[in-house]
């Protein structure tokens, strides 16, 4: 049975319905207390970072309160990426951290994502103990008013993870004679993310640095990467780098204007690293992974396996294996060595410290040939559609269709009222085929 309130990726939704109040934060803040605050005998500290919506305006006092209620006390931190705020977490050893986002989705969205004191995102096993909690109609959650948790607003949140990233590299390391198209989504990485790269000398050529709490993700960011192709041209850089909402994705783009997703990117550093003799273990994919992938990495006798989608099940299958790569190719990669969940502006710094050397963005990264694939999202009113008779009856007909050709996936997003169909082969008429026949079903 799935979680009530976690998704893939924590809870998310649109702001004043459903999950999304003022009212379920407080209840959220009050059960994450509730439950951290016997984990650790010191003192209960939760940190809280959020991206630029205008909703995180309302939320977060909500969120801060409830912590508060539950005996939490509370930092919070302004804009900052995800992986800065796991990393802050561990740093500070606070009992939790709480990331207030709904990372690439438009400004109308927000939600939670919740790690533990390791700086990891929380296990399902944890999200539905937290749930009970939530629900619960026990006022004993609420702490006597002695015991009430203190609030304080840090203010060098991103200057202390810009110093955590940048230990990773060599002090001489520098992007001098390099030019950059960086695209921050005007989410959570508007501030980190140029002040890094024009710290070790690159020239930065800056979009999305201006959030006004409706323009995140607004035709701009890693889903929208035809702002960093455009640019690449008019300013003749040498690479452009897209991030997301939250700044947990990375979608890149090489000199010649050609976009590169996670999965090229997976793959260079795979085989780097392999050669650098940093790899361990092997590469963790997801089932929406290309196929070529794969099979680059089986030639490079690299061990790769699959998760469900979402970094948290990529993470945890890394730590089950013992491997320290793994990601997505929406862009979500996480570098174990590094890292507890993906950072776009992590993996852009691992990538152009490898291109230092002058090396051509377009010899690096495009390391394999994909399998053509297609991908479709349906929004629907019901997610549940596709366990209907008549669902299910098309993606057996589709499925026989595609046998022996190529690779079908649907599955219903775990962040919007979305059903994704993904199919791959190299014959194009049998992919829009079994994807119209899904369409059928489904409309």
């Amino acid at each position: 049975m799935g979680n009530k309130y976690f998704g893939t990726d924590g809870i998310r939704g649109t702001v004043n319905q459903a999950n999304i109040t003022g009212e379920k934060f407080f209840k959220f803040g009050l059960a994450s207390a509730t439950y951290f605050k016997n984990q650790k005998k010191n003192k209960q500290v939760a940190i809280i970072a959020k991206d630029t919506r205008l909703s995180g305006y309302t939320l977060e006092p909500a969120l801060v309160s409830g912590l508060a209620s539950g005996g939490m006390n509370v930092f919070t931190l302004g804009p900052l990426p995800t992986n800065g705020l796991a990393m802050l977490t561990k740093l500070m050893k606070a009992n939790m951290g709480i990331m207030i986002t709904a990372s690439h989705n438009a400004f109308y969205d927000n939600g939670l994502k919740l790690f533990g004191p390791d700086g990891m995102k929380l296990s399902n096993k944890i999200e539905k103990k937290i749930e009970k909690l939530i629900d619960a109609k026990n006022k004993n959650q609420l702490t006597n008013p002695k015991l009430l948790g203190r609030v304080k607003r840090l203010e060098d949140a991103n200057d202390k993870y810009i110093k955590i990233l940048t230990k990773n590299f060599p002090k001489n390391f520098n992007l001098k004679g390099m030019k950059i198209v960086l695209d921050c989504a005007n989410g959570a990485g508007y501030k980190a993310g140029p002040k890094l790269l024009k710290s070790l000398g690159a020239k930065v050529v800056s979009i999305g640095t201006k959030p006004n709490g409706f323009n995140i993700n607004d035709k701009c960011g890693s889903t929208y990467p035809l702002r960093i192709q455009q640019n690449i041209k008019k300013y003749k850089a040498h690479v452009g780098i897209s991030l997301d909402g939250d700044a947990d994705r990375i979608i890149m783009c090489d000199e010649k204007g050609k976009i590169i997703n996670g999965d090229q990117i997976i793959a260079m550093l795979a085989k780097r690293w392999k050669n650098k003799k940093i790899l361990r273990g092997g590469v963790v994919g997801t089932l929406m992974s290309n196929y070529g992938l794969e099979n680059f990495l089986r030639k490079e006798k690299i061990s790769f396996v699959r998760s469900k989608v979402g970094d948290k099940y990529v993470k945890e299958k890394m730590k089950k294996l013992n491997f320290n790569l793994g990601g997505e190719q929406s862009g979500h990669i996480i570098l174990g060595k590094f890292a507890t969940t993906g950072d776009g502006i992590m993996v852009a710094l691992e990538v152009l410290f490898a291109l230092r050397k002058r090396k051509k963005a377009s010899e690096l990264l495009n390391v394999f040939k994909p399998l053509p694939q297609a991908l479709e999202n349906i929004v629907v009113s019901d997610k549940n559609i596709i366990n209907s008779h008549k669902c299910k009856k098309a993606i057996k007909k589709a499925s026989n269709i595609i046998k022996n050709y190529g690779r079908l996936l649907i599955r219903k997003s775990g962040t919007e009222p979305i059903i994704r169909v993904m199919v791959e082969s190299h014959d194009k008429k049998l992919v829009l085929k079994c994807i119209k026949i899904i369409k059928k079903s489904i409309k």
